[in-house]
């Protein structure tokens, strides 16, 4: 099964962008997939504020999060996979969700389609 947590954020994310008020992403920053600004992890762990206000080019898919931000002045781009993803919650009033545990298979995220297997008697020719 697909998991459910790219599910949750991107309806959590919804929720609280409709009721006006700014998300935050509460990020495991020591992922080893995860790009963020090292400088402001504490405790092996990241809050980012994923409002369109505050990032460019926002992208929540089942792979995970990513955007452009600036830090300190710096321009970065940010990666955050959905493993990496612990809580999504409105900074305002500290509402939201806390993503509970799953199992995570890339091969589940991103599977390989198999090659189509060839038919016996069966030929292309090219036709002029």
């Amino acid at each position: 099964m697909i998991p459910k947590r790219s599910y949750l954020l991107n309806a959590t994310y919804e929720w609280v962008a409709d009721n006006n008020m700014t998300p935050y992403l509460l990020v495991d920053a020591e992922h080893e997939k995860a790009v963020v600004p090292t400088e402001f992890v504490q405790d092996g762990q990241i809050v980012l504020n994923i409002s369109m206000s505050a990032v460019r080019n926002l992208l929540m898919d089942k792979m995970g999060v990513s955007f452009e931000a600036r830090f300190g002045g710096k321009p970065m781009q940010v990666y955050v996979p959905i493993e990496a993803a612990l809580a999504l919650y409105a900074k305002e009033s500290g509402d939201g969700l806390v993503f509970p545990d799953e199992a995570f298979e890339s091969e589940e995220l991103d599977p390989e389609p198999e090659p189509p297997k060839p038919e016996k008697g069966f030929q292309l020719k090219v036709v002029k």
